[in-house]
């Protein structure tokens, strides 16, 4: 808007004015158009973040999500079994760290009830770790291993000990040559307590670097490991804690759970030395 030379100063003041006004209205316009604009952006934005937090939880809870298992099957009746594994459900280690060893009859038989989330089996294993590997490597001892699921009740809704007790049992069976590898790697990298534990694929990551062959590894992530075996860790599981031999003083199961030659051994294992001095005393 132009103001003309013979207008009045009221006028040309009341021009000014107006055209103001109309600049003001425009710039609202302008405003409000992107406002709308940014807010469809966000509302887009919005609706693609939901997409992913849903095609994240559907994916997660598909690879966590299991048979139904049943909690009171005999351990004797599951069909799905590492081959592996014992009817006790201990995976015996051969000399050379692959699963599936023949026993010596002639040494002591060490056996180790463990939980992956279990950061005192963690430290049992810390501690323990070349006595372990001594006993394999010089024969003094046979070594097994009984993985079991106490604590999925800590990992968020997760069930993380029973996936990762699942997966160890799969690479028991599927890739025996690693499964020591892999079991050790698990307690290397064990998650806290009251934390969601390895998604499947982070399982089956640390799988691989313990060099578990890769088409092995994906049955981790796609949850069929747990899906073949889960009904066994968990039958497994309700084995050691139903046997009254495997109870401490308070009369309940806990791990680390630490036997010789299937008898419950209280001696301080945090004490370097302590297990090794107990396996030479039961060969005498």
């Amino acid at each position: 808007m132009s103001t003309s030379p013979n207008q009045s100063k009221a006028q040309r003041r009341e021009a000014a004015r107006a055209q103001a006004l109309a600049l003001k209205k425009k710039q609202e316009a302008a405003d409000r158009r992107a406002r709308l604009i940014t807010m469809s952006v966000l509302g887009v934005v919005l609706v693609a973040l939901v997409a992913i937090v849903a095609w994240l939880f559907i994916r997660d809870h598909n690879n966590n999500a299991a048979d139904a298992v049943d909690e009171n099957l005999p351990l004797s009746e599951v069909v799905d079994v590492p081959g592996t594994a014992g009817d006790d459900a201990g995976i015996l280690i051969a000399q050379d760290r692959s699963a599936g060893g023949t026993a010596n009859p002639d040494v002591p038989t060490v056996g180790i009830y463990f939980d992956y989330m279990c950061p005192i089996c963690g430290q049992f294993e810390t501690v323990n770790k070349d006595a372990l590997e001594a006993f394999l490597a010089d024969g003094t001892a046979n070594v097994q291993l009984f993985p079991v699921s106490i604590l999925d009740r800590v990992s968020q809704g997760t069930a993380y000990s029973t996936r990762a007790a699942s997966a160890a049992a799969w690479v028991a069976d599927r890739a025996p040559a690693r499964f020591l590898d892999f079991h050790e790697a698990l307690f290397a990298n064990e998650p806290e307590e009251q934390t969601a534990g390895h998604t499947n694929a982070e399982i089956a990551d640390l799988a691989r670097q313990a060099g578990v062959p890769d088409d092995v590894a994906a049955g981790i992530e796609s949850g069929e490991a747990r899906r073949t075996f889960g009904q066994w860790v968990t039958s497994a599981t309700q084995a050691a804690t139903n046997n009254d031999a495997l109870a401490n003083a308070q009369g309940g199961f806990g791990t680390p759970t630490i036997t010789i030659d299937g008898v419950r051994w209280d001696g301080d294992w945090r004490v370097a030395g302590a297990l090794a001095q107990a396996v030479a005393d039961a060969t005498k």
